[in-house]
């Protein structure tokens, strides 16, 4: 298994619970090497049936917050136009923090950490062939490639590779928000909080410990930074009728430099001028600011067969970030788990993985198709578009 995330982690523990080891190479050095990311919401017929599957919902429900699921859409000046709550013991979408995901996943899983793979060559007379960036080789039965958008593994089975939808985030974050900043804490709510203009939003999510993950997400030519030619189709007046590229006046500093804190700060305040000044707040108090420019792979995204590799998750279909990307990730790693559990010899192995990517595929493929189409409402010239989306998508 390559790849130490949701997906890889839930694959391996549910063969561990079919008492069959899998060892885990994952390109990190440790496990606390990066900051894990954000929160999670895990659907009750996709994450959460995985972490069934790997005998873990229980503690899974001990650790999430319920609570998180609400929802709340402001206007640009600050007015409230939308605020959901979850019913008293809903259990549909409950948060939990990608960290706490993490921990409860790795157990007393096998995790060779550091140990990146650079490339895999199936078909050779020993196996599937792995290089590593040690300089190490190794050859396995199967190798299953969950090691994300940047997959090493699918070059082995596929030539496609992630595009940029047109649509940057800029994530920053807020520690201690009850007590350090209350007025934030209110305004955002127990779960989330969004607020959309003209190709662009901020939303920020609560996670646990009083930790608020904040992203500015708006659409840019992926170079708008450092390309002095670019322009931003950014101008909050502009007609709503152009394209989402349309050429306007720019609404960031080109040659920014992204490790200059108060620059991109700066440079944001800019870009919402005009926005309700709580809502700007936001920006105001983020302690650093991460560019993720979002990627996607054609969707659907299929394959020839190539016997002893196969992918999941983030290297099989990256999708935008919208709620579904993980949820499906871990249940195929599930899937496939007990898929070849039940498996029975060398044969029966490369079918039961020929099977599964033949369901995979046109599950993963509606999904990368749906949430593409979300993206495109939600980074939006017209934020009533964001607004009717969510009216379709959260409960009556």
């Amino acid at each position: 298994m390559a790849g130490g995330g949701p997906a890889g982690l839930t694959f391996a523990r549910v063969m561990h619970r079919h008492g069959h080891p899998v060892t885990v190479l994952e390109r990190d050095p440790g496990p606390d090497a990066r900051p894990p990311g954000g929160t999670l919401d895990l659907h009750e017929r996709m994450g959460q049936l995985a972490l069934d599957k790997a005998g873990l919902l229980a503690e899974f429900q001990a650790l999430s917050r319920p609570e998180g699921e609400a929802m709340r859409i402001l206007d640009t000046d600050g007015t409230v136009l939308r605020d959901w709550q979850p019913r008293p013991g809903a259990r549909a979408h409950p948060e939990i923090d990608r960290g706490q995901l993490r921990d409860l996943l790795l157990g007393a899983l096998d995790v060779q950490w550091g140990r990146g793979v650079t490339e895999v060559e199936p078909g050779t007379p020993e196996g599937v062939l792995v290089r590593f960036a040690d300089g190490r080789r190794e050859t396995f039965d199967l190798v299953v490639g969950a090691d994300g958008a940047w997959s090493r593994v699918r070059t082995a089975v596929s030539s496609a590779t992630p595009h940029y939808t047109g649509v940057t985030l800029v994530e920053t974050s807020l520690d201690d928000v009850d007590t350090r900043h209350p007025g934030l804490a209110r305004l955002i709510g127990d779960g989330s909080m969004a607020v959309y203009g003209v190709n662009r939003g901020l939303v920020a999510q609560r996670n646990s410990g009083g930790h608020v993950k904040v992203y500015a997400q708006f659409r840019a030519p992926l170079d708008w930074h450092t390309n002095p030619d670019r322009h931003l189709g950014l101008n909050r007046h502009a007609d709503l009728n152009a394209g989402p590229d349309a050429d306007l006046d720019p609404g960031l500093d080109a040659g920014l430099d992204l490790a200059d804190v108060e620059a991109v700060r700066s440079s944001l305040l800019a870009l919402f001028d005009g926005w309700a000044d709580p809502v700007l707040d936001l920006l105001r108090h983020g302690a650093a600011f991460v560019h993720r420019p979002l990627h996607v792979l054609p969707a659907p995204h299929t394959w020839t067969h190539v016997p002893g590799v196969t992918l999941l998750g983030d290297a099989a279909h990256l999708m935008p970030p919208l709620g579904v990307g993980a949820n499906l990730a871990m249940l195929e790693g599930a899937e496939l788990a007990e898929s070849l559990a039940a498996a029975s010899g060398h044969g029966d192995l490369d079918e039961a993985v020929r099977a599964f990517e033949e369901q995979m595929w046109p599950r993963a493929g509606r999904w990368a198709e749906m949430t593409m189409a979300g993206l495109e409402r939600l980074v939006s010239p017209d934020p009533a578009e964001a607004l009717a989306l969510f009216d379709e998508v959260q409960p009556s």
